[in-house]
């Protein structure tokens, strides 16, 4: 989801390679058990082709149930087991209790479908201000147009917003603590991106916190994403209970990105992969992941209203569809965008 792209292998400069003592955080016996109990994870971030963010997703008027199963059916039939799904804190404190029952409803759903959810609360990507309703329209040719961040900068113009976050996060947990249907939590999605960098850092202090204050089934993380943000880097290895990250570069620089992590000696799922004009692609990255059962989760299943077949800062004005799709893997009516490509992913997705 970020616009930049550079190697995570200088993410061990700066910072300790073996995490401090965390009594809350599952010991590495833990979390492999827990590993080799969920099996490799194959998948996607997934959102409706019918929803341009998380809020027309979520909001009741617009929950697109129809759609929802139809495109986990699509990703099923491929062999992906596990979706990466974006919650907002403004549809909880909206109506906490709706909102609950819609997470249960899509979790119902994804299970139908026999896939499993990783849910992220947080994320510093995309547009800072958002409302509730009517969701705008995409712009032509402009990749991901409407997503917005969540809490934004609305956190720094209103400080107690804080104490619904915490509320927030800690009802969701408490609610789907036991819940097996929930493969694992990410907790901040890019923290430091737009911008913000450390200036994110008391907020993912505060959502680990909160996170730990639950008794959870599953485990909670959060990405590294970023070389240069390095005491944001060192919290999240430090504190998570498995290793997640973000890398859209090719097998090359892929490959010593997966050595550095390796060296934390916990279980890995690549949370966000596969730009192809970066050659970040399924045919290139699927053997690896998979060899080095490291979790293989894509951006983008069905092509649609957030418009990620454009790449990050390449918009096309007209709104012509590129000849090479940034992200993405179906149209809208189900059929692929690339043919052989649906062969590569269920070669490694479907083979025991």
């Amino acid at each position: 989801m970020k616009k930049i792209v550079i190697s995570i292998f200088s993410i061990l400069w700066g910072i300790v390679l073996f995490a401090q003592n965390n009594e809350n955080r599952w010991s590495e016996s833990q979390a492999k058990s827990w590993y080799e109990k969920t099996g490799w994870l194959s998948g996607c971030n997934f959102i409706p082709s019918t929803a341009i963010n998380q809020l027309e997703m979520w909001q009741s008027e617009s929950f697109d149930t129809a759609t929802i199963d139809r495109e986990l059916g699509w990703a099923h039939s491929i062999g992906f087991n596990s979706m990466r799904v974006f919650l907002h804190h403004a549809l909880w404190q909206q109506d906490a209790k709706s909102f609950k029952q819609r997470i249960d409803q899509y979790l119902s759903i994804s299970t139908k479908n026999q896939i499993k959810t990783i849910f992220v609360f947080f994320d510093d990507c995309w547009n800072e201000s958002y409302h509730l309703g009517t969701q705008p329209a995409p712009k032509l040719g402009v990749h991901n147009s409407g997503w917005v961040r969540d809490p934004g900068g609305l956190l720094y113009q209103e400080p107690l917003l804080v104490d619904t976050l915490r509320n927030y996060v800690v009802d969701i947990l408490n609610t789907f603590k036991d819940d097996a249907r929930i493969a694992l939590w990410d907790l901040y999605n890019e923290a430091g991106n737009s911008n913000y960098k450390l200036k994110s850092l008391p907020l993912l202090k505060k959502v680990f916190d909160w996170s730990r204050t639950v008794t959870l089934s599953q485990p909670v993380s959060s990405g590294v994403w970023n070389p240069e943000l390095k005491e944001i880097n060192t919290f999240i290895l430090q504190n998570s209970d498995i290793v997640t990250y973000h890398d859209y570069q090719a097998k090359e620089k892929h490959l010593i990105t997966i050595d550095t992590l390796k060296k934390y000696n916990r279980p890995m799922v690549c949370t966000e992969y596969m730009a192809r004009r970066n050659n970040s692609t399924f045919k290139e990255l699927l053997p690896i992941l998979k060899e080095n059962h490291i979790g293989a989760i894509n951006w983008g299943l069905v092509a649609g209203k957030t418009n990620t077949i454009f790449a990050w800062d390449t918009p096309i004005k007209d709104g012509k569809e590129p000849k090479l799709w940034f992200h993405d893997i179906f149209r809208a009516n189900g059929t692929p965008y690339k043919k052989d490509e649906i062969e590569v992913i269920k070669k490694y997705t479907l083979e025991d």
